[in-house]
């Protein structure tokens, strides 16, 4: 396996990090001894095969990770990925709170990314849930019931840009605040602009 040289801009963030600057020279030891290629994307480290994103290291307050983009579809014999949330489709964490920790799971988590590169190579796609499949909160669709103008322009957006919206809209507790949500949102919806479209 080529380890590929380190990237300066990654040289430079773990210069900064403090909190698991330990923990992120361990874990960077094993993402380049994997053959990925390493880069800079988001702030935080990021592993790429043939210039696609597999695997990126961050932290949190609570803990430090590798984040497959993939890892709905690895092979997971052991149940240690993590799903951080139930909107999360494809991605999957690996977690650790110490060196020793990573240490410890080194072979393991040497096999978790030669996992991802496999899967990236394999060209396998994440099948994302389809737009029906999400709820759309009473607020909104009583909203497009009385008006055409907006349920023709939310209708038109594409599919990823609806499941943001609907996540988006079913997120609060409180039908004040998802209502305060969706009147927000309206104009760009009209504008046939996504939830983060600029």
């Amino acid at each position: 396996m080529t380890q590929h040289p380190t990237n300066p801009k990654v040289d430079a963030f773990m210069e900064r990090s403090e909190q698991w600057h330990a923990e992120f020279v361990k874990l960077r030891s094993l993402a380049l001894a994997s053959g990925a290629v390493e880069d800079l994307k988001w702030g935080q480290p990021c592993y790429t095969i043939d210039g696609s994103n597999v695997f990126l290291l961050h932290g949190f307050k609570e803990y430090c990770a590798i984040l497959f983009m993939k890892g709905a579809l690895m092979q997971d014999d052991e149940g240690l990925l993590i799903q951080q949330t139930q909107k999360v489709q494809a991605a999957r964490q690996l977690r650790f709170t110490s060196v020793d920790e990573i240490e410890a799971k080194s072979e393991q988590i040497a096999a978790y990314l030669s996992d991802a590169i496999e899967v990236e190579k394999a060209g396998l796609k994440v099948e994302m849930k389809p737009v029906e499949q999400y709820a759309v909160p009473q607020e909104f669709e009583a909203r497009l019931d009385n008006d055409a103008a907006l349920k023709k322009a939310f209708e038109a957006l594409t599919p990823g840009r609806q499941r943001a919206y609907l996540m988006h809209f079913t997120e609060p507790k409180q039908s004040k605040t998802r209502e305060a949500r969706i009147d927000k949102s309206a104009p760009r919806i009209l504008d046939g602009k996504g939830l983060t479209d600029r």
